[in-house]
């Protein structure tokens, strides 16, 4: 099997770095090879394309042109790298124009790489049935509530694989391994994204929404796909606390995380020990709550 080449973004590099760390591990525990995208560039996401169109797109351009010399397939897991890659793709794609400015600027797009999350390699390529085998149903009796945000279903006409209005995928790959995923409503609302440093009281403000919905439903934890969500839902919980009186106290992991455990790797190799809430206490909890009821 040839490599996928494998696009990890700024966030996965420093803020998020536990999220690549779990992603690496996991593929390679699943023998599904990874090359890190060579001389990869920032997206732009997510100030770029607010300030400029062409810049936005260039960037992600750069780096689809560099994939394109060794694949017709680009990997990523950030969410908001997914959504600029797929965002560019599409205008590059639909308009010639656009394309002859990004190679004014020095980029030499060329129409034909597809851009995927790390989700359709392990649902499509991988495949459900070789998850369960792996797995062995190892995160049985724990509840998750699969947090999906703004960019992981949406916009629809780009992201054609999931229900923007439904999403479905990251908790297909839990179930896969066992985990019971909740049903909630604010699957795909929004944290607040990036103004946590503008208006950090409207991010206590969702995200509070948030994790109580997630905690109404019964979750042990929520599992996210996004750097930003995972900051805004764990670190702003000493914030809610102040604002609301309210202490969640609920652990918020990468998907990656829960899959690598499944799989029996070691919570260090997942970068869980990088999380400020450790979810080990609950995760255990739960599975030790679900192996007691069997054996009784």
């Amino acid at each position: 099997m040839n490599a996928y080449q494998y696009f990890p973004g700024c966030s996965l590099y420093g803020t998020a770095r536990e999220y690549d760390i779990s992603v690496r591990a996991v593929f390679r525990a699943l023998d599904i090879p990874l090359e890190e995208l060579e001389g990869w560039i920032c997206c732009g996401a997510t100030p770029a394309h607010a300030t400029s169109h062409l810049l936005a797109t260039s960037l992600a351009a750069e780096n689809l042109a560099k994939a394109a010399r060794k694949s017709d397939r680009l990997i990523t897991a950030c969410a908001a790298c997914y959504s600029r890659l797929l965002h560019a793709k599409h205008d590059l794609d639909s308009d010639p124009s656009l394309v002859e400015k990004v190679r004014r600027v020095g980029v030499d797009y060329r129409n034909g790489v597809e851009v995927l999350h790390i989700m359709d390699v392990l649902l499509d390529d991988f495949g459900v049935e070789a998850l369960q085998s792996r797995t062995q149903e190892r995160l049985k009796g724990l509840k998750v509530a699969c947090y999906y945000g703004c960019l992981l279903s949406r916009p629809a006409k780009l992201i054609p694989r999931e229900d923007s209005e439904r999403p479905h995928r990251m908790d297909d790959v839990l179930r896969a391994c066992g985990a019971e995923t909740v049903e909630w409503p604010y699957a795909i609302e929004c944290c607040g994204a990036g103004l946590a440093m503008a208006h950090p009281e409207i991010i206590a403000q969702l995200s509070h929404k948030i994790l109580t919905s997630a905690k109404n439903a019964g979750a042990d934890v929520i599992a996210v796909g996004c750097p930003l969500c995972q900051t805004n839902l764990e670190i702003r919980q000493p914030d809610i606390q102040k604002a609301f009186g309210v202490k969640h106290d609920m652990p918020v992991v990468y998907f990656t995380q829960l899959l690598g455990i499944a799989l029996g790797l070691q919570p260090k190799e997942l970068g869980i020990d990088r999380l400020i809430l450790n979810p080990m206490p609950k995760l255990s909890a739960a599975l030790a709550r679900q192996a007691a009821s069997v054996s009784g």
